[in-house]
């Protein structure tokens, strides 16, 4: 199989007097997530969809949120290591596709810099990096801003050597 096709989801709480990370960007709001790591929902999500294409387990067997290793680690850093581990078997996105959703904060003018981040990171064209950002109407934790939820969805591609 030349392709294959991963799915990930991820939710964290927030708390007023953390920070909200959300694709390895800096989102200035009242309310951050709590985490053992630098909580960026949105990064560990897409980790997931990695791993899962590459059926390589979660990211929490890969980086345990019960070790002091990645006790307030830069989500990046587990971006980059995923991408490490999906390449050792041959797979590299293709492209992948996120929906946040979140009451507050607006994360529109947010997106570019995410899609950007996450492109360099994979070594992908930032064509090929989608994040959409969605209120669900005041209803659920994420409308009431209790906490932020994130699917992600990416396309591994088989490396093929010449």
């Amino acid at each position: 199989m030349n392709f294959r096709i991963g799915y990930g989801y991820d939710v964290h709480r927030l708390a007023e007097g953390e920070t909200l990370w959300l694709g390895g960007v800096l989102v200035p709001h009242s309310k951050g997530t709590v985490a053992h790591s630098d909580g960026d929902v949105l990064i560990h999500a897409l980790c997931d969809a990695m791993l899962g294409a590459a059926k390589l387990g979660d990211i929490g067997r890969h980086f345990p949120d019960t070790s002091a290793d990645f006790k307030n680690i830069d989500s990046k850093i587990l971006l980059y290591r995923t991408n490490e581990l999906i390449a050792s078997k041959n797979y590299q996105v293709g492209n992948l596709d996120v929906t946040v959703a979140a009451q507050n904060p607006k994360l529109k003018t947010y997106i570019p810099e995410m899609e950007k981040t996450i492109a360099e990171i994979l070594g992908i064209d930032i064509d090929a990096v989608s994040i959409k950002a969605t209120t669900t109407e005041n209803l659920g934790f994420e409308g009431r801003e209790e906490g932020i939820s994130v699917h992600a969805v990416v396309l591994l591609e088989k490396i093929i050597e010449t």
